[in-house]
């Protein structure tokens, strides 16, 4: 067979370099050698036909498409290179400050300082903005405390400030020295400097702002009687001249003349009856002069007004008039905020109104409970009769539901019937309040929800009224309080709230107590804090509530 020359298609040349298909007049040169400068012409389309036309249909697996497909491999590697080096520049250089930040804090407090002596510079002492020398160069300090640069510029700001104080008294504008006097003095200029200069803005402006003319008009407005509540009263313009000379005697002698004007007005308006302005114009001479001579006798005054009032709005409140206990309750919270005894005087108000609406609900008369219990919530949303209120409206609504509101009227006559003889038999047996459902008094209930003004309704109901009475007195002697406030709450149901109900209310409400003190001694804290709130249920005014809650209120905080 004769052998293949070296520049024959497929075979290989002497020195190993694979052999490409020639055109006319090409050089025939190893790959390695001439693929870098390829070019996809005329000559290599020739080439290619006749590499197919020599047999060699699979030219796309040759050299030449390998090296080709290799270049656009590595341009698209160079360009998706080249993106994510641009992309990572510009992130850096958007973040370049935070990671600077982070990275080199001592940049920062660097960059601060600079900002700061700026600032300085500029004479932008301080600025809400923070941008003021002096809000950079804390915040120079907070990033490192220890440099002593940002210290110094600190002192540096201060004596700009004194200087700038001194170009505002030259010029007038007392405000503004003002202003800089209090920034040098908050950063610690020696006090001595501080207080001359001070001192000498005081006096130019009190002889710019012709303080006789102040203490003319001062006096003046005192002998008209214009005390206080404007910028021309005597009050203020007193005040203001004490502002520019602080000794000026005629101004010191004028302010105590007028408050005590202002005390014997006090006095007028709680000979009236009104508590709230009394109360204010003592709190006005409490903050121009809290030392004023006259000033305790004044408040020890408003304290037994304040009482008598409480001691009246006690008094409306026992007979019902409940509008006018709550006014009274109000008045005495205005002139002395925070007292207590008027803060459960309101409660009661509220649980006042609650009760009423319990009543209501138990004629179910709807309409009437709500009214009343609004008025609860909004007297004392929190009154612990607000939710046992809420609680007898939804279950008056579920019984006249359940017994036939909506059945023919024979059938509901019938039901009527039967319970009625139910509650006598029950009543025969002694079952006047026990068992829960079969009692007389539940039995009853039942028949009230159906016929509420039914005439037999109504009289068992009153008979029942003496067993509910000495129910109560039963188990309150035998100290079996809760049931005691079961035949109680019977009672409220039966006739009504009136001076008796109230009266075992508190009656209850003193045993509770007495309950809970004893518990509390015992250590038991859980238990004395139920009896507190059973007794503050019944009554919120019940003597030595306020005191028993104390004592659990100091134990609790102890364990």
């Amino acid at each position: 067979m004769t052998s293949a020359t070296p520049h024959e298609p497929g075979n290989a040349s002497v020195d190993g370099a694979d052999s490409v298909p020639a055109g006319r007049g090409d050089r025939i040169e190893p790959q390695s050698a001439r693929w870098g400068d390829w070019k996809w012409g005329d000559d290599e389309r020739g080439a290619e036909k006749n590499w197919r036309d020599d047999g060699h249909d699979d030219w796309q697996a040759s050299g030449r498409w390998a090296d080709r497909t290799a270049r656009r491999m590595r341009w698209r590697g160079w360009g998706i290179g080249v993106m994510a080096v641009v992309s990572l520049a510009l992130l850096l250089l958007l973040l370049r400050q935070p990671l600077s930040n982070w990275l080199w804090p001592d940049t920062r407090a660097q960059q601060l300082q600079a900002d700061a002596s700026q600032a300085l510079q500029q004479g932008r002492l301080t600025s809400p903005d923070g941008r003021g020398a002096k809000e950079l160069y804390a915040a120079a300090l907070a990033l490192d405390p220890d440099r002593s640069e940002a210290r110094q510029g600190m002192a540096k700001v201060g004596q700009q400030a004194l200087i700038q104080a001194e170009r505002a008294l030259e010029q007038r504008d007392y405000p503004s020295a003002h202003r800089q006097i209090a920034l040098a003095r908050e950063l610690a200029v020696p006090r001595a400097r501080v207080d001359a200069l001070e001192q000498r803005v005081r006096e130019r402006e009190a002889g710019d702002s012709g303080v006789d003319k102040l203490l003319a008009q001062a006096a003046a407005a005192r002998k008209a009687g214009l005390l206080d509540g404007g910028d021309n009263a005597a009050l203020p313009l007193y005040q203001r001249v004490l502002a520019l000379e602080p000794n000026r005697t005629q101004a010191l002698e004028g302010r105590e003349d007028t408050l005590a004007d202002l005390l014997q007005q006090a006095q007028v308006s709680l000979a009236r009856g009104d508590l709230a302005e009394a109360s204010a114009r003592m709190q006005r001479v409490q903050a121009a002069d809290a030392g004023h001579v006259d000033l305790p006798d004044a408040l020890a005054a408003l304290n037994r007004a304040a009482e008598q009032r409480r001691g009246s709005a006690d008094a409306e409140l026992r007979r019902g008039r409940l509008a006018q206990a709550l006014e009274g309750y109000r008045a005495v919270l205005v002139a002395i905020p925070g007292d207590e005894r008027s803060q459960r005087g309101i409660t009661a108000v509220a649980n006042a109104y609650a009760g009423r609406s319990q009543r209501y609900a138990g004629d179910f008369r709807f309409s009437d409970a709500e009214k009343e219990l609004l008025e609860a919530r909004r007297v004392d949303a929190d009154a612990p009769g607000v939710a046992a209120a809420e609680q007898r409206l939804a279950q008056s609504r579920q019984s006249q539901q359940r017994y036939g509101q909506h059945v023919p009227t024979a059938e509901r006559q019938r039901r009527l019937d039967q319970l009625l003889a139910d509650a006598a038999q029950a009543e025969s047996r002694g079952d006047l309040l026990t068992p829960p459902g079969d009692s007389a008094f539940d039995k009853l209930r039942a028949a009230q929800s159906m016929a509420p003004q039914d005439p037999k309704v109504r009289s068992a109901m009153t008979r029942l009224l003496p067993a509910a009475q000495r129910c109560f007195e039963s188990e309150l002697r035998g100290n079996r309080l809760s049931r005691a406030r079961e035949c109680l709450d019977a009672r409220a149901v039966l006739e009504g709230d009136g001076p008796a109900l109230r009266d075992s209310r508190r009656r209850l409400a003193q045993r509770w107590i007495a309950v809970g003190d004893e518990r509390l001694g015992a250590g038991e804290l859980r238990a004395a804090q139920d009896a507190l709130s059973a007794a503050r249920e019944l009554d919120p005014q019940a003597s030595g509530l306020g005191e028993f809650a104390d004592r659990l209120r100091r134990a609790s905080a102890a364990n």
